[in-house]
C-alpha cells in the first residue's frame, strides 16, 4: 500500500473524510499533500498537523480556480474529488436554486478536478472521486444530490474506458452515512423538520446501516490507499461501497 514519494491532492480537505484522507496519505510517507476549499481557517488548521500537508483555497465549482489550484499545486499522482455538500427537501418543493447547487459542488467539481488531474498527469496517476451509497441507490428527499452522485459513477466509468491503456485508474468510494460534520448537518435539518431530538435523528441515519452505525472517516481513507496500491492496479472504474451491507 505503499504511496511514499507521491503527490497527492484532496479536494475538500479541510474536514470530514478530507481532512482524514489528508492525515492518512501524509502518514503512509506521501512527498506531500494539497489540500483545498473555501474555508481558509479549516484547511489551515489540517495542514498545521502534519509538515507534509500544504493548503491552497479553490472553490472546486469554478473552473478557473481550479485550474489555478493545479498550476500552484504543481504535478501530482493521486488526485482524490472529495469536495461535497449535502441538502434536503422533496423534489415538489426543490427550488432550481438547490438543484443548480447540488450539481454543481457534487458533480462538475468532480469533473473539472478530474478533468485538470488528468492533463498534468506524467505516467502512473489515480483519480479517486468520494461518492456516497446515493450514487448507486436512491433516497427520499435527497434527489439532487443523489443525481449528482450517480453522475460521478457515470463519469468514473466512462473516464476508466478512457485511461484503461495505461497505468492510470479512475474509481469512486461510496460510502453511507459518515461520522462526521456533514452528517451533523444532516441531524440538525432532520431535527428542526421532524422534532425528532438530535440523539432520535442520529438513530435514523444509523439504523440505515446493517451494522447499526455511522461510518468512520478512516474506512475511507484505507479504500483509497488501497486503491493507489499495487494490488488494486486492475480495479477500474468501481464504485467501492463502504455501507455495512446496505448495498
Amino acid at each position: 500500500m505503499s504511496v511514499a514519494g507521491r503527490r497527492v491532492l484532496v479536494t475538500g480537505g479541510g474536514s470530514g473524510a478530507g481532512a482524514d484522507l489528508a492525515l492518512g496519505f501524509a502518514r503512509a510517507g506521501a512527498a506531500e499533500v494539497v489540500i483545498c476549499g473555501r474555508r481558509v481557517e479549516a484547511l489551515a488548521s489540517v495542514a498545521a498537523q502534519h509538515e507534509r500537508i500544504r493548503a491552497l483555497p479553490c472553490d472546486v465549482t469554478d473552473e478557473a480556480s481550479v485550474q489555478a489550484l493545479f498550476a500552484q499545486a504543481g504535478r501530482v499522482d493521486v488526485v482524490i474529488a472529495n469536495a461535497g455538500a449535502a441538502d434536503s427537501a422533496v423534489l415538489a418543493k426543490t427550488t432550481l436554486a438547490q438543484w443548480n447547487a447540488m450539481i454543481a459542488v457534487n458533480l462538475t467539481g468532480v469533473f473539472l478536478t478530474f478533468r485538470e488531474g488528468l492533463r498534468q498527469f506524467d505516467g502512473w496517476g489515480r483519480l479517486i472521486a468520494v461518492a456516497s451509497t446515493a450514487g448507486v441507490k436512491g433516497y427520499a428527499k435527497v434527489a439532487p444530490y443523489a443525481a449528482a452522485k450517480h453522475g460521478v459513477m457515470g463519469l468514473v466509468r466512462s473516464v476508466a474506458l478512457e485511461v484503461a491503456r495505461g497505468p492510470v485508474t479512475a474509481n469512486a468510494i461510496c460510502p453511507g452515512f459518515l461520522d462526521t460534520e456533514m452528517t451533523e448537518q444532516s441531524i440538525r435539518v432532520i431535527s428542526e423538520k421532524t422534532g425528532r431530538t438530535a440523539d432520535q435523528a442520529r438513530a435514523a441515519l444509523e439504523g440505515m446501516s446493517p451494522q447499526g452505525r455511522l461510518y468512520r472517516p478512516d474506512e475511507v481513507t484505507s479504500a483509497a490507499l488501497w486503491l493507489c496500491s499495487e494490488g488494486a492496479a486492475g480495479v477500474n472504474g468501481q464504485g467501492i461501497v463502504i455501507s455495512g451491507g446496505e448495498v
